[in-house]
């Protein structure tokens, strides 16, 4: 969704302050450059202290100050943390889940598929808009806040799965005992009054199609939410939603709990919380790769309506780093940037999770710098706002295989979140951008990409099979890691060769698979290759007559005078599949005693296209050498620099093409530009391109040509606009 202009705000709570000053506060947000704020959605208790008993005083307070001062809003729906009254009259509201009974104090803990909470929900909704309605600057709608499933196993979350099961298989008992192998430990249904309780299973296809059932429920419970306010919503007035990720401590990777894609139909346009490491930890990393999802929710333009302002213990921004970060955003596509929150918290759990300002109140350094964000943002807005990404190369997520790598793990190995930041993290370092695709939803965008990726794409159906052999043959190149096609959409083990679908587009197969101790890799092979193939060529055979890379530049020669025992080799880790090629040429085989005769890498000619296949987990310089030379063969363009420098590249809406260049580290760095003529938009207070941030409508005239040297300093960034 287009935005007239950028957004810059931060969640706004006056029923959480211990004193009143929302005067001063709404005078401090504009000063800071701040246009909105978002409101409401986390104190249903408040705004319903008793049941059918309604006191929205903070709420107009909020509202008719944030008029005052020309300050927009966008409105929560208070459903992710229930009153106390609510759960005293319904009990069960607070969900069991897997690990049991849950009790009240926590939030995100009921029931979504409790009738009662429906309705109250619906009522404490509809009172909410209600109340919204006449204020024109209120211009969206965030529909409640993170929403999971909650792990709910209640009564009712189970006999609607029982129901979503019977349509499924069409009612067919026996198709079903076949589908998820139930004779397996006597666990066979033979009668839908038999069906048990799901939190004891051992099957993975029974429990995998719960966890999509949970997601199927956070789908539908934002449908339903949506419905309601759209009765009241006007035409110009957006909804969203604020998906959130996996979480290790910060944001990290598909979120297992939602079907972000299918979630997002209803929405107008996407919204994202992204949080991550900062000070010496900053990267940029978390924000490329959740900005890349969001971005593809709606194939559109983004808010990031949460990130860290100080933050959690550890985040506080060097200086700069705050400005870094929001520009960061923009440059992945976002249109809004919010903090949670605006001031720090007095009391409960989130006390120490930082505010823009800290609990004194008052001015401070992280402040001053979102009032300089503020004025940039302001300044530049026109040509910032709206940016359109275009990327060659795209990766295909998908929560099934996400399910599959949790009830399978590799030992001590990777999950599947670890595999696709992997690939994520290898390519934003090379400064290769990506889109994300789902494996549900985008099959028919894959012909848009020069280059297409599958990490650990376990759960993979004959549609989905065949979709990416159409895509090879038609000219694309794959790549697929270990863990790919294993298994059908219901987690059942395919019985053919693996990858399922794949062998020929590969031109390899595998049977075997074994974890990874003191094991390399080496480009060149001792003794011929196992006779289990596919095609009767001999590894070696296939070896010698390819020509199209130079293996030694993929892997490390092994060195005669380097004793086996040393790691410093010892580039693959945890999981490795022998794989046995057929057509394909390897591009690298294990250095192992045993298992060197075994390809890891191949690569295959496949009607117009190529496909390579990785089939270990190695270290990620292994993996960009690799990326390297599948981009150079798909004819993705990639940046001179390398991280710590981060390039980033749109359209904007006077179609001109925008240049990010951010350092993400506490050294100067340099590059060259390449490309047409530019101006210097913005630079960084020690640049030697610009200097400061501009006042509104005073754009910087420097221009960069072909060949110029560009420079950097910490924790800097530079924004060119083409002429």
């Amino acid at each position: 969704m287009k935005t007239a202009r950028l957004l810059y705000g931060a969640a706004y709570y006056d029923e959480y302050l211990p004193v009143d000053r929302i005067e001063t506060d709404m005078e401090m947000i504009k000063k800071a450059g701040m246009n909105v704020i978002r409101i409401a959605e986390s104190t249903w208790s408040t705004w319903e202290p008793q049941e059918g008993v309604f006191d929205f005083t903070h709420l107009h307070r909020m509202l008719s100050c944030s008029k005052k001062h020309d300050i927009q809003v966008i409105v929560g729906t208070p459903t992710y943390a229930v009153p106390t009254w609510l759960a005293r009259k319904y009990p069960d509201i607070i969900t069991e889940t897997h690990d049991g009974p849950g009790r009240y104090g926590h939030r995100q803990n009921m029931d979504i598929a409790h009738p009662m909470y429906l309705k109250h929900a619906e009522r404490i909704i509809r009172r909410l808009m209600e109340e919204v309605q006449p204020y024109d600057h209120v211009i969206g709608f965030q529909l409640d806040n993170e929403t999971k499933s909650y792990d709910t196993c209640s009564s009712y979350a189970q006999k609607k799965f029982v129901d979503y099961v019977r349509t499924l298989i069409h009612d067919d008992l026996s198709l079903l005992n076949e589908a998820w192998g139930l004779e397996y430990w006597s666990n066979r249904i033979n009668s839908w009054e038999d069906f048990p309780d799901v939190r004891g299973t051992i099957n993975a296809s029974l429990g995998a199609e719960y966890h999509k059932f949970q997601r199927k429920l956070v789908s539908e419970f934002l449908a339903w939410q949506s419905g309601i306010v759209q009765e009241y919503a006007r035409p110009e007035q957006f909804i969203t939603q604020n998906f959130d990720f996996d979480w290790r401590g910060y944001s990290f990777g598909l979120q297992p709990e939602v079907d972000q894609w299918d979630a997002a139909k209803p929405l107008t346009v996407a919204g994202c919380d992204i949080y991550h490491p900062s000070a010496q930890d900053l990267t940029g990393k978390e924000i490329a790769f959740g900005g890349a999802i969001a971005r593809s929710l709606k194939k559109d333009n983004y808010l990031v309506l949460e990130t860290e302002a100080q933050g959690n213990h550890g985040w506080l921004s060097y200086p700069g780093q705050l400005r870094l970060q929001a520009f960061s955003h923009l440059a992945n596509g976002a249109n809004c940037v919010e903090y949670w929150h605006w001031h720090s918290i007095h009391n409960a759990i989130e006390s120490y999770w930082k505010g823009v300002l800290s609990h004194n109140l008052k001015e401070n350094a992280t402040y001053r710098e979102t009032c300089r964000i503020g004025a940039d943002f302001a300044a530049y807005s026109t040509h910032l706002v709206n940016l359109k990404k275009r990327c060659s190369a795209a990766i295909l997520l998908d929560n099934a295989s996400l399910d599959a790598l949790q009830w399978f793990p590799i030992p001590d190995g990777p999950a599947y979140n670890d595999v696709f930041r992997w690939v994520f993290d290898a390519l934003y370092e090379m400064n290769v951008e990506c889109d994300i695709l789902s494996a549900e939803d985008d099959i028919d965008l894959f012909s848009q990409y020069r280059l297409l990726i599958t990490p650990a794409l376990y759960s993979v159906s004959d549609r989905l099979a065949n979709a990416l052999k159409d895509y090879v043959q038609a000219g694309g190149t794959l790549l697929s890691t270990f863990k790919t096609a294993v298994a059908d959409k219901m987690l059942k083990i395919y019985h053919d060769d693996l990858p399922h679908g794949l062998t020929e587009v590969f031109g390899m197969t595998y049977d075997q698979f074994t974890d990874a101790v003191q094991v390399g890799l080496q480009a060149n092979v001792a003794k011929p290759a196992p006779s289990e193939k596919i095609s009767s060529k001999t590894a070696a055979e296939a070896q010698t007559e390819s020509s199209a890379v130079d293996m030694t530049k993929l892997v490390s020669q092994p060195r005669a005078s380097e004793p086996k025992q040393d790691v410093s080799n010892h580039c693959v880790h945890n999981w490795m599949e022998l794989l046995l090629p057929g057509t394909a040429e390897t591009l690298a085989f294990y250095d192992h005693p045993h298992w060197g005769s075994h390809a890891a890498i191949t690569g295959n000619r496949f009607g117009q296209g190529y496909a390579a296949y990785l089939g270990c987990y190695t270290d990620g310089d292994v993996l960009k050498k690799l990326l390297s030379f599948l981009c150079e063969k798909a004819g993705v363009a990639r940046e001179e620099a390398v991280y710590p420098l981060i390039v980033k590249r749109g359209i904007n809406d006077l179609q001109k093409e925008i240049t990010y260049y951010f350092n993400y580290s506490e050294e100067p760095q340099e590059t060259v530009y390449h490309g047409a003529e530019a101006r210097v938009l913005l630079a960084g207070q020690d640049s030697p391109h610009g200097g400061n941030s501009a006042a509104p409508n005073e754009i910087p005239t420097a221009l960069v040509k072909e060949g110029d040297r560009l420079s950097l300093s910490r924790w800097d960034f530079l924004i060119l606009e083409e002429v």
